[in-house]
C-alpha cells in the first residue's frame, strides 16, 4: 500500500469504524452489571433484526458478541454492537444474502464475503468445516471481503467441544497500523491468530496478535491520557515512543511483537497471517479495498484422522499440566494456560449472567431507543 494511502486508511477507516469504542474505560469490568444470557441474546438479536439483518445473521451476530463478553474479551464483544448496527443501517455492512462460492473442493473452500456480517460468515464457515472434517480429516475455508468478525477466540469452543482443533487467522487489507520490522510506515493491521486445542479438561485457547499491542488498546490509552508501559510505537521519523497518540493522531506506527529487539518475529508472523488470510483467498491489499474489508483463514483438524482424539487430548493435557505445575517466578502467583481465565469467566457468566460495563449498556441503549425497544 502506498504511504499516503496507508495513513489515510488508518485515519479514516479504522477511526470511523471503531469510533464507539472510545467510550470504553481502561477496565471494562469496573462497575459492570450482569445480564441473564437468554434475554440479553434475544434483545441483541432484536436490535440487529431491526437494523435489517436476516434472522439467522442477527441471531449469530448476537451469539458471537455475547460469547466474547462471556470469555472476557470486552472490547470485542457487545462493545462492537453500536458500530455494527451503524454499519448495517448505513449500508456498509451487507444485511442479506449469501457469500459467493469461489471454490469448493470438499476440503478446500473459498468464499467472497460481500461485506456480510463477519460473525455470521465466520461461524458458518467453522460449522461447515466441522460438518466435513470427519470425511476429510482437515478442512480449510478462506474468506475474503467479510465485514468485521469480532474476537477470534469466540469461535474456538465450536470446535473444541467436538474434540477438534481449530485455527483462525484474520487481517484487514483495507487498513494499516503496524510497520514491518525496521520500517516506519504502517503496512499491516495487528493480524491476530487464534487456536482452540481440546484437552481432557478445559480447552487451551490462544488468541494473540502479531503487533506488540492493538490499535484498540492504543485508542483507549490515548483517550485516558496514558502511555504504553514501554516504547511500543514509532513516530514518523522512526523514533521509539511510549505515547499512543503518536499512532492514533500523528501518523506513527505500532511495533510488531518483539519490539525494537526481536520485532522480526512479529513481522514474520504478520506476513504469515496475510499469506493465509489474503493470499490463499486471492484478494487483499494488492486490490486496494476500502472501508471494512476483512480476510479470514479457518482450518479445522480432526485428531482422529491422525494419532487419534484420545492420544491428542492426553498429550495436550499433559502439556497443560506441566505448564500449570511449573514453579512461578517471583511476583507471579501461578502459571496459567492460555484460555484458562476465559473458561472460568464463561462459567461465571453462565451462572451469574454476562458482565457489561456502563459504557456498553449506554451504547446499546441508544440503539434500543432508536428502535423503540426495551431492555430485557
Amino acid at each position: 500500500m502506498p504511504k499516503n494511502c496507508a495513513r489515510l486508511a488508518w485515519k479514516s477507516g479504522w477511526s470511523s469504524f471503531f469510533g464507539p469504542l472510545r467510550k470504553l474505560t481502561m477496565n471494562p469490568q469496573e462497575n459492570a452489571s450482569r445480564f441473564a444470557i437468554a434475554p440479553l441474546a434475544g434483545f441483541v438479536e432484536g436490535l440487529f433484526s431491526a437494523a435489517g439483518l436476516d434472522y439467522d445473521k442477527a441471531a449469530m451476530v448476537a451469539e458471537i458478541l455475547i460469547e466474547a463478553d462471556m470469555m472476557g474479551h470486552s472490547t470485542h464483544g457487545l462493545a462492537l454492537a453500536p458500530a455494527y448496527l451503524d454499519a448495517a443501517t448505513t449500508g456498509s455492512m451487507t444485511r442479506s444474502g449469501e457469500p459467493d462460492v469461489v471454490v469448493d473442493r470438499g476440503a478446500c473452500i473459498t468464499w467472497r464475503g460481500k461485506r456480510l456480517p463477519g460473525p455470521w460468515l465466520t461461524a458458518r464457515a467453522v460449522d461447515l468445516a466441522l460438518d466435513r472434517v470427519k470425511t476429510y480429516g482437515t478442512v480449510t475455508v478462506a474468506i475474503s471481503d467479510s465485514h468485521h468478525i469480532g474476537a477470534l477466540a469466540a469461535y474456538l469452543p465450536r470446535a473444541t467441544r467436538r474434540g477438534c482443533m481449530l485455527m483462525i487467522a484474520s487481517s484487514m487489507p483495507s487498513l494499516a497500523g503496524v510497520a514491518p520490522f525496521g520500517g516506519t510506515r504502517p503496512v499491516f493491521t495487528p493480524n491476530p491468530m487464534a487456536a482452540g486445542i481440546p484437552t481432557e479438561g478445559d480447552p487451551i485457547l490462544l488468541d494473540v496478535s502479531a503487533s506488540i499491542t492493538t490499535l484498540n488498546m492504543s485508542k483507549q490509552l490515548a483517550k485516558a491520557g496514558k502511555h504504553f508501559p514501554q516504547p511500543w510505537a514509532l513516530d514518523t521519523q522512526g523514533n521509539p515512543s511510549d505515547d499512543p497518540d503518536v499512532v492514533i493522531r500523528q501518523g506513527g506506527t505500532l511495533l510488531p511483537v518483539g519490539g525494537l529487539d526481536h520485532g522480526h518475529k512479529g513481522y514474520s508472523w504478520a506476513i504469515l497471517v496475510e499469506a493465509l488470510s489474503q493470499g490463499i483467498a486471492g484478494f487483499g491489499r494488492a486490490d486496494g479495498p476500502a472501508g471494512t474489508s476483512v480476510s479470514v483463514f479457518i482450518q479445522v483438524i480432526d485428531p482422529d484422522a491422525f494419532g487419534g482424539q484420545a492420544g491428542f487430548k492426553r498429550q495436550m493435557s499433559w502439556l497443560g499440566d506441566a505448564c500449570r505445575n511449573n514453579p512461578p517466578r517471583p511476583g507471579v502467583d501461578a502459571v496459567r494456560v492460555p484460555g484458562e481465565r476465559a473458561s472460568a469467566l464463561k462459567r461465571q457468566a453462565l451462572e451469574e449472567g454476562v458482565a457489561l460495563s456502563p459504557s456498553i449498556v449506554a451504547g446499546l441503549s441508544i440503539w434500543a431507543d432508536r428502535f423503540s425497544m426495551k431492555w430485557p
